[in-house]
């Protein structure tokens, strides 16, 4: 961070560690069996992600406070992850995702789009969906 400070560079990380990639990045591009479904800065995708994949990445993060730590906030996803020789038809989320309408999710690929000013998702429910995502350190949930 103290050299991307001094000399302005920019730097493309790839991680699966998301506490890492909250001290590090200031922009985050999620992806799911090769299609990118959220981007968003840093901030804005911990407090309020837009896909229901980014919500389940989230509550895997570990919560170093004990009165944060929930069973029920872990989000366990059900099924495989798809196979990207052989995709899912639809949205490739929707085999696993607990929102999927079992219809236009199956039948039509949702779009990469903007959904507030610097955030977008590719998911039909973005504006809907009420998802949850990390607690600010030092707020008891």
């Amino acid at each position: 961070k103290e050299i991307q400070e001094q000399t302005g560079v920019a730097y493309l990380f790839v991680s699966h560690d998301l506490s890492v990639i909250e001290y590090i990045c200031d922009r985050v591009v999620v992806m799911y069996v090769g299609k990118i479904v959220e981007v968003a800065d840093t901030e804005a995708l911990f407090k309020n992600p837009l896909h229901p994949y980014t919500e389940a990445l989230l509550s895997a993060v570990p919560k170093p406070d004990p009165r944060l730590r929930s069973h029920k906030s872990r989000m366990v996803l059900e099924g495989e992850v798809a196979n990207p020789a052989n995709p899912p038809s639809g949205c490739y989320f929707h085999p696993r995702c607990p929102y999927s309408d079992g219809s236009r999710c199956v039948n039509e690929e949702p779009a990469l789009r903007k959904i507030t000013d610097g955030h977008q998702a590719a998911c039909h429910y973005a504006e809907e969906l009420d998802l949850r995502g990390v607690v600010a350190p030092g707020v008891v949930a």
